[in-house]
């Protein structure tokens, strides 16, 4: 069952996916379930969802509702228990909530590393490592290391190295969530700019329902676990948004109600 937020229309210039856009993930009554001990957990339960190419879907849900694992799920890291993912052959990157990068290696050598493995020659290599590291307004940061740079710069660096696997699809685990508040605010800009500059799907994990409205075209609402596909959002608000905009903090208090009651009924 859908449930749409009533928003402003959206400006002419905003980019969207067009409504004849390809589906770039397809997700189809996928389950999935742990085992603990003698017990089985179930996280997933029939989840279905489909992405469009170039769209923007935050997925927000309580905490173990299952989008983390539904992230994995979609770029091969689990065995799936039940269901279909499809992603059309897309390549597929996944931004995790901590940068994980080589701490004894430097910002370009870190973005450099998907395309080594991949055999991209030395020279090819640096510079794509360079023009991404300027993309996320770092090009002055290529030779520092990990420790020498902000946590939101660190980041950078993450969703830099992400798209240098040249990746259709780009799955995002709270990439923001361990970040002070206005330092969020600059990469959600920045997030949003890149994203806007190229055909990239986003699929957005994250608990903070504000980040969700102020990024997402669509708002995909997750119960508690095991984690099914209540409600969905579009967000119509013309681009670009601020999370503290008037709007924003309307749409959000909605989906923020409907949110508040799947986390008691998973108190229950």
């Amino acid at each position: 069952m859908s449930h749409a937020a009533t928003s402003p229309a959206v400006s002419p210039g905003a980019r969207r996916a067009p409504a004849d856009a390809p589906v770039a993930i397809r997700i189809r009554d996928v389950s999935q379930t742990y085992h603990e001990g003698h017990s089985r957990v179930r996280a997933l339960d029939h989840v279905s969802l489909d992405v469009k190419q170039g769209e923007f879907v935050c997925l927000l849900g309580a905490s173990g509702c299952g989008k983390s694992t539904l992230l994995n799920l979609i770029v091969g890291l689990y065995k799936l228990s039940a269901g279909s993912i499809d992603v059309g052959g897309r390549r597929v990157a996944l931004v995790f909530q901590e940068p994980a990068l080589f701490p004894w290696l430097t910002a370009q050598k870190n973005v450099e590393m998907g395309m080594r493995f991949r055999g991209v020659p030395p020279a090819q290599r640096r510079e794509k490592a360079l023009e991404l590291l300027r993309l996320v307004h770092l090009g002055g940061f290529a030779a520092r290391r990990p420790h020498e740079l902000s946590g939101g710069m660190r980041q950078r660096v993450a969703i830099a190295r992400a798209l240098a696997q040249e990746a259709d699809v780009l799955l995002m685990d709270e990439p923001f969530g361990a970040l002070d508040a206005m330092t969020r605010d600059v990469l959600h800009d920045e997030l949003e700019a890149i994203w806007s500059r190229t055909a990239l799907t986003v699929l957005f994990v994250t608990h903070n329902v504000r980040e969700a409205v102020r990024l997402g075209d669509r708002v995909v609402l997750l119960s508690s676990r095991p984690g099914r596909v209540v409600a969905e959002f579009p967000i119509d608000i013309p681009r670009p948004r601020a999370v503290d905009s008037v709007p924003v903090t309307q749409a959000a208090a909605e989906i923020t109600d409907r949110l508040r009651t799947e986390v008691r009924r998973h108190g229950r």
